[in-house]
């Protein structure tokens, strides 16, 4: 009798737009893998009762989305290096002795789309480039690390609330100071970066940072870590201002495959995913 397939989840709130299941779905059936992905949406405050449930039920390991991926972090009986530099975590398993661990794959997803997009080396993708991010929550936690050790000549970070600026930077600033990166927070964001990655919640309720005047221009590649059937209301944004504006489709799908990874030991291949999925969001976007 064949053994129920392997379960997994992502765990956050809101969680209905997630296309997790999908490319789990798809990163299955192109290795050979047997297991089952759920969509899971999690009460405010209730994280540590869904996590337990999950593995009540036999659940193997979860994506944690927002806003619980500081919650992840601190539920994990063991962290990953990025995930403690993080302080956050978007990925859980438990072990064989049955120990929760953690990581954080978002920002390998996000510097393996932009190598991408930037048709550079993974390991290169930001050498000598000048970075503004925006946003010092879980998304810009997860990713920062990352966007240092890819060769980022200088990040600026900005949020609306300053001092979660200066939290983030100092929390990084050794590993900055390691890659010879100029990390700093800023409270109004400077001109002249080659790079603008949108990190807040604000493409999900459909909000826009206040930038001033010429921080988007033609000479940017301005990337939105959330994406959506439609582009999202800063990828509309940048590309008013002249900017190159890409949603987060390609990262959401390049964090899933190391999440994969860590979970099952198997590497897949993220093209055709990827392919796919635009293609299935932009019918949907032709349907509405």
């Amino acid at each position: 009798m064949m053994s129920a397939p392997d379960l997994y989840a992502v765990l956050g709130n809101p969680v209905q737009h997630s296309r997790s299941p999908r490319i789990h779905e798809l990163f299955a059936a192109q290795s050979g893998q047997r297991l089952r992905y759920e969509r899971r949406l999690v009460p405010l405050g209730g994280f540590e009762p869904a996590l337990a449930a999950l593995r009540a039920e036999g659940g193997a390991g979860c994506n944690v989305t927002v806003p619980f991926k500081f919650d992840a972090a601190r539920a994990a009986s063991r962290l990953s290096p990025r995930a403690e530099l993080a302080g956050a975590a978007n990925t859980l398993g438990w072990d064989e002795d049955g120990r929760l661990w953690g990581d954080n794959t978002d920002g390998v997803g996000l510097v393996r789309d932009l190598a991408r997009l930037l048709q550079r080396p993974p390991q290169a993708a930001l050498r000598g480039l000048d970075l503004l991010l925006l946003g010092a929550g879980g998304a810009a936690s997860g990713v920062l690390g990352a966007l240092l050790e890819a060769g980022a000549r200088s990040v600026e970070v900005w949020n609306r609330s300053p001092e979660r600026a200066q939290q983030l930077v100092r929390r990084h600033a050794e590993a900055a100071a390691a890659q010879g990166c100029e990390l700093r927070a800023s409270e109004a964001p400077r001109r002249g970066h080659a790079l603008v990655i949108h990190a807040t919640a604000g493409s999900l309720g459909g909000e826009l940072p206040q930038l001033p005047d010429g921080v988007l221009h033609a000479e940017t590649l301005a990337y939105d870590m959330m994406y959506g059937a439609r582009p999202t209301p800063f990828v509309l944004l940048a590309r008013e201002a002249g900017a190159q504006g890409h949603d987060g489709l390609g990262m959401l799908v390049e964090q899933a495959a190391e999440s994969f990874w860590l979970w099952r030991g198997v590497r897949v291949h993220t093209e055709p995913v990827l392919r796919q999925l635009r293609a299935e969001l932009d019918a949907q976007a032709a349907a509405a």
